[in-house]
C-alpha cells in the first residue's frame, strides 16, 4: 500500500524462539488488559466483510483494518500436503478468527502447461493496480526441466470488495529485464521511483535484480522494465521503507541468505539503482526508528554474539552495540510513540524500548508464548486501529496442531500480558 506517516519496517517476520522464555514485565493494570479467545471458543466461519478500498497495509478486502497472512497451516494429519496459505480478515476490534479464507493451489492457483502447483506459498503484500485494495505475491513451482530459463514462478492475487478472490495470474518479467537463469523470485514490495504506484523488485541473477515498474495491470504485466540493475548482493529482503525521507522506498540487498553481510539500496527516478552505506554482517537486519524521531531510519543488525547498531541512516554517525543475540530481528512501534522498539529472538523474545537516546537493554521485556511447544513471530502491525503495533506469535506442537495469538500493543509494558486474540490455524481445514 501507499506510505502514510512514518514507516517502520524490519526486514524478517519469523522469529524463532523457544518455549524457555523467561518472566514476562507489564505495567499494565489487569482490569486494562483484553480477555483471550480461547481455541475452543473460535467462532464458525463468518463472510468476509466488504469494503471501498483504503490505503490500510494488508486489506485484502479494503474495509479500512489490517488483516493477517499465515504460511505453514497445521495439517489434518502428519506428512499431508500443504494446506495453502490463510488469510485471517480484520475489524474495528482487530483480528476475527471466523472471518477466514483458505487459499490453495486447487482453488486459487493459475496451471502452468495444465499443471497446477504444489507449492503455494504467500511472499509480499502491497496494492499493485492502485485500486485501493491489497494483492498478494505467491511463490509457486512451475515445471521445469532444467534447460535454459525457468519460468516465473511468481502469481499475483488481488484484492477486491470480498478480499482475495478468484484465480491467480502469472507475474510477467518481460525478457529484457531478466539475466542468466536464475529462478527470478524473493519479490519486494516498495514505490521505488516514487510516483506513488507499487512497484517490485525481483531477484535476476550474478548481483542484478529486475526492477518492475507499477502499476501492474490484472494480468500481471508491470507498467514498464528495463534491463536488470545491478546490485550488491542476490538476496533482496523486504519489506522496503523511505530510509532517507527523499520520497522513495529503499530496501536492503544481502549477499546471502544466511549469515553475510548487506546493503541499503536507495531508490530514485530511475528505481533501486543506488547503493548506500554496507551493513555489517548478520543473520538479520531490521529498520526503525529506534531513537528520537529525526529525518532518517536506523539499522539493528543481529547475530548469535549480539546486536549490533547503527544509527541515522544512510550515514553512520553513531554505533552501539547490545550485548544480546538476535537471530533474528523486527521492528515495530508498540506504544505509539512515535519512536521503534526491537524485537529480537533467540533463547527469548525480547522487546527492547526505543528511547530518546536509542535502544538499550533497560526496560526490556520478554514475552512469553502462548502455549507450550517451538513459537515464532508472524509479524508485528496494528490490527485493532488503536495507532500501536501489536505482535503476532504462533506456537507449533508437531505438524498437526498450533496456537496463533495477538499481543496489543499498550502505552505500558509495550505489549499487554495475555492476547486478545487466540486460534488455531486448523480452523482454515474446518468446512
Amino acid at each position: 500500500m501507499r506510505r502514510a506517516g512514518l514507516v517502520t519496517a524490519a526486514l524478517s517476520t519469523t522469529l524463532l524462539l523457544t518455549t524457555a522464555c523467561g518472566s514476562t514485565q507489564h505495567d499494565e493494570p489487569e482490569a486494562t488488559r483484553h480477555t483471550p479467545l480461547a481455541i475452543a471458543d473460535a467462532p464458525a466461519k463468518l463472510p468476509v466483510p466488504r469494503g471501498k478500498g483504503s490505503e490500510v497495509a494488508d486489506d485484502f478486502n479494503g474495509d479500512g483494518h489490517r488483516d493477517l497472512v499465515l504460511n505453514d497451516l497445521v495439517k489434518a494429519q502428519a506428512h499431508a500436503d500443504d494446506a495453502g496459505i490463510g488469510i485471517v480478515y480484520g475489524s474495528d476490534r482487530g483480528l476475527t478468527p471466523g472471518a477466514r479464507q483458505l487459499l490453495s493451489p486447487k482453488r486459487q492457483a493459475a496451471p502452468t502447461k495444465g499443471q497446477l502447483p504444489a507449492v503455494f506459498d504467500a511472499e509480499a503484500t502491497c496494492d499493485l493496480d492502485g485500486d485501493g485494495f491489497t494483492d498478494l505475491v505467491v511463490s509457486t513451482d512451475p515445471p521445469y526441466d532444467g534447460q535454459g530459463r525457468p519460468p516465473v514462478p511468481l502469481q499475483l492475487l488481488f484484492g477486491s470488495p470480498k478480499g482475495l478472490t478468484g484465480k491467480a495470474v502469472k507475474l510477467t518479467i518481460p525478457a529484457a529485464a531478466r539475466a542468466g537463469n536464475d529462478w527470478p523470485d524473493q519479490p519486494v514490495c516498495g514505490d521505488f521511483d516514487g510516483d506513488e504506484a507499487q512497484d517490485l523488485v525481483v531477484h535476476a541473477s550474478n548481483g542484478q535484480l529486475s526492477f518492475l515498474r507499477g502499476p501492474f495491470t490484472r494480468k500481471g504485466t508491470p507498467r514498464a522494465a528495463g534491463a536488470p540493475v545491478p546490485a550488491p548482493g542476490n538476496a533482496p529482503t523486504g519489506p522496503s521503507a523511505d530510509v532517507n525521507r527523499d520520497g522513495y522506498d529503499d530496501l536492503v540487498i544481502r549477499t546471502t541468505e544466511g549469515t553475510g553481510s548487506s546493503a541499503l539500496v536507495l531508490g530514485g527516478p530511475t528505481g533501486p539503482t543506488r547503493t548506500g552505506v554496507t551493513l555489517p554482517s548478520g543473520i538479520d537486519v531490521a529498520l526503525g526508528a529506534f531513537g528520537k524521531a529525526k529525518s532518517t531510519l536506523d539499522a539493528a543488525i543481529g547475530s548469535p554474539g549480539g546486536t549490533s547498531l547503527r544509527y541515522d541512516l544512510p550515514a553512520t554517525a553513531a554505533r552501539g552495540t547490545l550485548d544480546v543475540p538476535g537471530s533474528v530481528l523486527d521492528a515495530a512501534d508498540f506504544d505509539g510513540d512515535g519512536v521503534s522498539e526491537l524485537v529480537s529472538s533467540g533463547s527469548r523474545l525480547r522487546i527492547f524500548h526505543g528511547r530518546t537516546a536509542g535502544l538499550a537493554t533497560a526496560g526490556m521485556v520478554t514475552v512469553e508464548p502462548p502455549a507450550q511447544g517451538t513459537t515464532r513471530v508472524v509479524t508485528v502491525g496494528d490490527f485493532d486501529g488503536d495507532g500501536r503495533a501489536d505482535l503476532v506469535v504462533r506456537t507449533y506442537v508437531g505438524e498437526t496442531k498450533d496456537t496463533v495469538a495477538v499481543y496489543p500493543g499498550a502505552k505500558k509494558g509495550l505489549v499487554a500480558a495475555e492476547p486478545s486474540v487466540r486460534f488455531s490455524s486448523a480452523e482454515f481445514l474446518a468446512p
